[in-house]
This record gives structure tokens, C-alpha cells and sequence, in this order.
């Protein structure tokens, strides 16, 4: 990394510090899994379960699968820590302790929640193949993933930016169709996680701000080599067992796209809503090389929306003549526990 991106890191280190305790909050004071789970060492817990199973039952499938995958995203949760853990600056271990490396271990700490929370939803429902799922969990935190950031922090707290902004809208989604097929608790806790992400992408926002405030050129530079990239999700090598890397994942966005989940157009909005948010329009002052990915980032989202908008009955032809997508991981009706 560069030796001025490394001093404004540790520059800011001090007035992240100081906004660290607007950011988190104690463990204790945070929602836990067993808070939206059935306390099964109670009767009530019994009855809590059937009532979540026969909630679960009324999901149609291509709706559990898309949140298995999204769960499963979540699962991964150490492989994307570890991404972050080693960022230049950031030394989130040994002496000296930075505010960067206590920001980094208490968002592992909350995000860690969330696998937690769908996994044990998913296997009380009886609707999944639990094997099957850990094996794609084992094999996603196997094979890593790419996000072309180059351990750079810069381009990181873009990248993370984008992707809590996009799985929030994913959660979210998966909540409001749960509850449209009469799955009330999956919706409660779907809400639940969607808000843990959408403070999260406000934080990483705010990161990047505040390296705007001290190095412009270089921030904007980050955005423009970011957002000219397309930002894939870190779960795009998921697979099933015995299926290539990667071919999981692009039935999982078919999925997701199909029933409007998280799409193309979420896509091009959450970029849009960057580049506003970042006031990238409005900066003067600039180098050279810094004007010109400023100036291609401010017409970069109508550039999408028209590409879009040019293949969109195409697109939508070919995911509505894909057909039913089967996982290995919802099991077939006749095989969903509690059934005859």
C-alpha cells in the first residue's frame, strides 16, 4: 500500500476512537440468537417450534433457498474477517492495539450473530438438508474468494460499503416475501438482521468520508477503481458438493433475481446512492487523475441504467425460461421431516 494511505489510516485511527462508542455497543446489550429462538428446555419452546415450523412449512422453496444462501453467506463470516484483519493499518493484532482492529473484531463479533441465528432457524424448520448446506459452508470458507481490493483499505471500506448495503436489501427482501407467505417469525428476524446491516454500511460510509476529508484524490481514485470493477458478492465461489466453484452462487443470483430479491437495478441503486452519499459530484480541488474518475463515477449510474434498461426483456426472458432451480440443500416435499 502506499506509504501516504498507510499515514492517513493511522491518522484517522485517533478520531475513530473517539466514535467507536457511537458505533458499538456492549454484548450484552445486543440482540442474541436465542433471543428469536425456541427455548427448547421450556414447554413453551416446544410450542414455539411448531409454531415456527408450520410457518416455515408455508415458504415456497425458491424463497428458503435464496435465504439458505444467504445464510450461508453469512456462515463465512471468518474467511471475510480475515480479509480485513490484514489490511495495511488496520493490525487488529499484537501491540499497539488500533481502533481500526477493535472496529474490525466487534463487527465479527455482531456479524456472527447472524449465521448463527439462520442456521439454527433453518435446521428446526425440518425443510433443509443441514449436511448438504455445511458442506457448501466448508467448502465456500475453503476456497476463499476474490474481491480485488489488494489489501488496500481504501478500496476495502468501498467494497464493504457496497456489500452491507446489498445484503440488507437481500434480508429485507427475503423478510417481506416471508411474510407474504404467512412466515411471520422468519420476517421479524429477517428485519432484525437487515438493521445490524444497515448500521454497518452507515460505519463503512463514514470510513471512506473521513479518509475523503484528508486525501481526496486518493479516495476518490479507490471509488472510481471500485465501482469500474463489478463488485461481486463475497460468497460468489459458493458450490454445492461436487459442483465447480462458483456454480451455486449463479443459481443463488438467478434466484434472487427472479423474485426481486436483490437485482441488477438494487445494484445500480446502491451505487448511485454511494457516489451521493460521498458527495462526489460536488468536490473541487482535485489532481488531474482524480477529475477524470470523478467525472466518469457521476455519469457512471445512468451508463448502467441504460445498458439495463436496452437488455431488460432479454434478461428477463432467459431467467423466466430457466425453469425451476433445484438445490441439494431443500430437501423434497416427501422427505421434509413431520410429513407423511
Amino acid at each position: 500500500m502506499r506509504g501516504d494511505r498507510l499515514e492517513v489510516m493511522m491518522h484517522l485511527d485517533n478520531t475513530l476512537a473517539d466514535t467507536l462508542p457511537k458505533l458499538l455497543k456492549a454484548p450484552e446489550q445486543h440482540w442474541q440468537p436465542a433471543d428469536y429462538l425456541p427455548d427448547l428446555s421450556t414447554e413453551e419452546g416446544f410450542e414455539h417450534m411448531r409454531v415456527l415450523r408450520e410457518e416455515a412449512a408455508r415458504l415456497p422453496e425458491e424463497i428458503l433457498a435464496v435465504l439458505v444462501g444467504d445464510m450461508i453467506t453469512e456462515e463465512a463470516l471468518p474467511s471475510y474477517a480475515s480479509w480485513i484483519a490484514t489490511l495495511d493499518g488496520v493490525n487488529t493484532q499484537g501491540e499497539p492495539n488500533t481502533a481500526w482492529g477493535e472496529w474490525n473484531r466487534n463487527w465479527c463479533a455482531e456479524e456472527n450473530r447472524h449465521g448463527d441465528l439462520l442456521n439454527k432457524y433453518l435446521y428446526l424448520t425440518g425443510r433443509v438438508n443441514m449436511k448438504e448446506v455445511e458442506l457448501t459452508i466448508h467448502h465456500l470458507i475453503k476456497d476463499g474468494g476474490q474481491i480485488e481490493t489488494e489489501n488496500d483499505p481504501y478500496r476495502t471500506f468501498v467494497y464493504t460499503s457496497f456489500q452491507e448495503i446489498a445484503t440488507r436489501i437481500s434480508h429485507l427482501n427475503v423478510g417481506k416475501r416471508a411474510l407474504s407467505a404467512g412466515a411471520e417469525h422468519l420476517y421479524d428476524l429477517s428485519r432484525k438482521i437487515a438493521g445490524d446491516e444497515q448500521r454497518h454500511a452507515r460505519a463503512y460510509m463514514y470510513f471512506i468520508s473521513k479518509i475523503m476529508e484528508v486525501d481526496p484524490n486518493e479516495a476518490v481514485l479507490a471509488i472510481h477503481d471500485m465501482m469500474k470493477k463489478k463488485i461481486t458478492m463475497p460468497a460468489m465461489y459458493m458450490r454445492e458438493s461436487g459442483s465447480k466453484i462458483g456454480d451455486a452462487f449463479k443459481k443463488f443470483e438467478v434466484l434472487a433475481t427472479r423474485h426481486n430479491i436483490y437485482t441488477p437495478h438494487d445494484y445500480i441503486s446502491i451505487m448511485s446512492g454511494l457516489i451521493k452519499r460521498w458527495g462526489i459530484e460536488h468536490l473541487t480541488g482535485l489532481n488531474p487523475a482524480a477529475e477524470k474518475a470523478q467525472e466518469y463515477l457521476c455519469t457512471l449510474p445512468e451508463r448502467y441504467r441504460k445498458i439495463l434498461n436496452r437488455f431488460a426483456a432479454r434478461d428477463q426472458k432467459a431467467i423466466d425460461e430457466s425453469g425451476p432451480i433445484e438445490f441439494s440443500w431443500v430437501l423434497p416435499q416427501q422427505e421434509k421431516l413431520g410429513t407423511g
